[in-house]
């Protein structure tokens, strides 16, 4: 049976699909008479696989009216289809080219479907990121105030302030409860406390940005979170291998708790001395130890999974 691919270039209104690096082009609406049309449209041409960049969430909405109707659908980097695109010779970048790339791309990598996070996971996701909004958002108004004198502009930022902790505290007990209504987040919950300094937020963030924890590899987990090192060696040069890409809200809140962590638990007190013997810059040592809780609390999850039966 052939596989046929449909790739689709998003952005906030509109949708552009391709079947293939060349076949058919058409541009459809982001709304519901849009959405149904690309349905009918992939159905037309026999379409086993839609594929389509993560664009900042714009993405979110195409893809679940896809998989609601029976299309399989899988999310890319747009960073790997662009230098795939340019590895391939192609400069151009235009929405009608950028779908066909990306269904060029999807048949060259082989890219398999991005099945559509649960609901109650869709849900504790979307609480713990507008919660890290509201913390951000917190974070900057009382910077700004910081700089302000003026009596009159300083009482503006206090009603501001206590609506953002208000409903900061009305999330974090929506969190709560919903990880204590899921059997198997309760036991993640309490495996991940067990080390000092792991607390809410921490265990919030892993399980609303990295739901796999304990499926993968300690490897691959720490590459998915952006803390392994990216290798640059090249003959006889050995380049500094540095961290990059991977999940910026789990990698962030573990650079946090780093420097807790390090000075209550024995084992990563040991470690950080053995570093900062070694003359390891303070950053070098931070993430590795960042990276060091990660592969634990990945071990803690694993084992939590195997000992959990979970329902068939």
């Amino acid at each position: 049976m052939t596989h046929v691919i449909c790739g689709v270039d998003v952005s906030a209104t509109t949708l552009d699909a391709r079947i293939g690096r060349d076949g058919e082009h058409c541009r459809f609406d982001v709304s519901t008479e849009g959405l149904d049309d690309l349905v009918v449209f992939c159905h037309a041409h026999q379409v086993s696989l839609v594929v389509m960049e993560a664009t900042g969430g714009y993405e979110r909405r195409p893809a679940g009216h896809l998989w609601a109707a029976n299309l399989p659908t899988a999310i890319v980097n747009p960073r790997a289809v662009r230098d795939f695109a340019k590895a391939m010779g192609w400069l151009e970048k235009t929405d009608r080219i950028d779908c066909g790339l990306i269904a060029w791309y999807a048949e060259t990598k082989r890219i398999q479907p991005t099945p559509p996070a649960s609901a109650t996971q869709a849900r504790l996701t979307a609480l713990v990121r507008r919660l890290r909004q509201l913390t951000d958002l917190r974070t900057q108004q009382t910077n700004q105030r910081r700089l302000i004198t003026k009596p009159a502009v300083l009482d503006s930022f206090g009603p501001i302030l206590a609506a953002i902790v208000t409903q900061q505290r009305q999330l974090e007990t929506l969190i709560a409860q919903a990880i204590g209504d899921d059997p198997l987040w309760t036991r993640l919950d309490a495996a991940f406390r067990t080390i000092k300094g792991v607390a809410d937020r921490t265990v919030a963030r892993l399980m609303a940005e990295m739901p796999e924890i304990g499926t993968l590899s300690n490897k691959a987990v720490a590459k998915l979170a952006g803390l392994a090192p990216i290798a640059r060696d090249s003959g006889q040069h050995s380049g500094k291998r540095r961290v990059r890409g991977g999940r910026e809200p789990v990698r962030s809140i573990l650079f946090v708790i780093a420097e807790v962590v390090r000075r209550y638990d024995p084992d990563f007190v040991a470690f950080h001395q053995r570093l900062s013997r070694a003359g390891k810059p303070n950053k070098l040592i931070r993430i590795a130890i960042a990276r060091k809780i990660l592969v634990r609390l990945n071990a803690k999850a694993r084992e939590v999974r195997n000992n959990t039966a979970l329902p068939a």
